[in-house]
This record gives C-alpha cells, structure tokens and sequence, in this order.
C-alpha cells in the first residue's frame, strides 16, 4: 500500500465509507510489512543480512554485497507498471493460492509473475557471464537440465524430479506432461518487454508444451480445459519445493514453473494469518526466524 493510498483509508475511515484494501482487512500497513521482511529473509537466507529504516518512507533490505534494495518505492502504479518495474512490496502483493485451480485466474492476478531484479542479480548473477557460472547441471534420463545453484534452486528442482519420476513410470498424464520438457535456462527478454524472462537467471523450467498452455497461444476457454486435465500431484510436487506454477496467473502460463521461495513461503507461513496473534504468527519456531524477527522488531519499531 502505497503513502497516497495510507492517506485516502484515513479519510475513508473517518467519515465512515468502506473501505477496499489491496491487502486483507486485517493487515495494518506495518504488520504486512514485517511479514514481508521476515519471508525475504527466511527465503533468501545467504543473501539478506539486515533491514534498515531511515523513515516511516524508507525501508530497505541490506543485501550481503553491502547493497541496499528499499522495501515500498512508495509510487502508485497500475498491474502492467507493478510487472514492469515492482519493488518488493509489489513484487509480494498478491497472495499466491495453494490449492489446485480449475479456472482461469481473476483478472491481472498474476502472483510470482511480478520479479524484483535487483535481488534476482544479487542472488543468481548480475550478467549473463556471472549467471552462467552459477549454473549446473541436472541429469534426469537422457536430458541435461541446466539450473542455477544459487539459493538452492537446483537442489529444489532436483527434489521435484525425485518425486516425479517414479509416480511418471505409472502415471501416463504426469510423463506425457514431463517429457520431454521445453527447457530451463535461455538468456533472453520476454516477448514484448525489455524484461530478462526468469529462463535467463536460470530459475525456471517450461515443461513439455500444449498449444493450449500461454495466454498469448490460446483462449480462456481452451486454458481452462487444459487446466482441468492438468495433474494436481505435478503441479503440488514443484509447489513443495518452493516453485510458483504459471496456471495460477490470469496471464496463464501453465507449462511454466518458476523457483521463488518467497512468494510460497508468504501463502505457507501467513495465507491464514487471522490478526488475532502476533504478526510473525505462522512462521517457523525456530532459533534463525527467532534472530530474524528481533533484527525486524528492532528496525521497524
């Protein structure tokens, strides 16, 4: 929620109009906020060291480089801007749904497909050279999968074929779909943007492709049949392991999957958050998250 929008909820409550947030009722600006904080760190462990705020304005994340990345840039900005050119509050705003769909998203719900890349290059590589040593390579029957190893993204892609492949030697719908996949790393920019795709950071699998599978090859209707025909325990193994999966963006991209711990981690700690608890409620009881909550308590009194 952006300053503006703090300043018109004001003024809505105070004459008693309803008022329609772009976060949950009960998430005070503050509270999502820290949650927020919390998820990036616990999602990006190696690479987020702090947070500092210089005002109520001015939040940012200390990366391990000594790089500073600011929470809320604070602008108002329509669904294609916020895709364009997110901060991390942005790129965190829409809460990814964990259950199986069957349909097509709602309009401009898209979440995961807003990408911070600042803290992509921090993490994964700033340049096509830096990237590309960053990558390894995954063997799964004769295919060589090429995937970062950064932030353990291949490791996660290789539990995910672990689970995969045998519920493939039984299971024709999953191999049909799995087999042979579309690919993982290719530096290049989505269509139609200036964007890097999350193929060029190599953090993303396409598997093997339909006509019916993007948005831009196919009509809502045809989607929608692709999406009832697409196999809930698939799509559940990736999400596991930390993966978005594209069927569940209005913009669908149901052969896509991408690497983003931050965005599962946000729908697995705090989807259910109730506001009745603490504001880290639901995160991980843990040594590490309790460092992490003192460290965002601190900053962000």
């Amino acid at each position: 929620m952006k300053k503006i929008n703090i300043f018109i909820v004001s003024i809505l409550i105070i004459i008693n109009i309803p008022v329609i947030s772009k976060v949950p009722a009960e998430k005070d600006y503050k509270t999502q906020m820290k949650q927020d904080v919390l998820i990036l760190m616990l999602a990006y462990p190696e690479y987020i060291q702090g947070v500092e705020k210089k005002s109520d304005d001015e939040v940012y994340l200390i990366m391990k480089s000594g790089k500073k990345i600011i929470y809320d840039d604070m602008k108002n900005k329509n669904h294609e801007e916020k895709l364009a050119n997110p901060d991390l509050q942005d790129m965190l705003e829409q809460e990814y749904p964990l259950q199986m769909t069957t349909e097509i998203m709602k309009k401009d719900f898209d979440p995961g497909r807003a990408r911070h890349y600042e803290l992509f290059s921090e993490v994964y590589g700033g340049s096509k050279g830096v990237i590309e040593k960053n990558l390894t390579n995954l063997k799964f029957g004769y295919t060589n999968y090429q995937f970062n190893k950064n932030n353990k993204a291949n490791a996660s892609l290789d539990a995910v074929f672990k689970e995969l492949i045998p519920l493939a030697k039984t299971r024709g719908d999953i191999g049909s779909i799995l087999y042979p996949a579309s690919g993982t790393y290719n530096y290049r920019v989505i269509s139609g943007t200036g964007r890097l795709s999350p193929h060029s950071y190599g953090i993303a699998i396409d598997l093997k492709s339909d006509k019916r599978d993007y948005w831009k090859w196919s009509s809502e209707i045809q989607g929608q049949k692709r999406l009832l025909d697409y196999p809930k325990e698939l799509v559940e193994a990736f999400e596991r392991n930390n993966f978005v999966w594209g069927g569940k963006w209005n913009h669908f991209d149901i052969l896509h999957f991408e690497y983003r711990p931050e965005i599962i981690l946000k729908a697995k700690y705090f989807g259910k958050w109730d506001g009745n608890h603490e504001w880290y409620d639901g995160s991980p009881v843990d040594e590490n998250t309790k460092n992490h909550i003192e460290i965002i308590d601190n900053a962000l009194q």
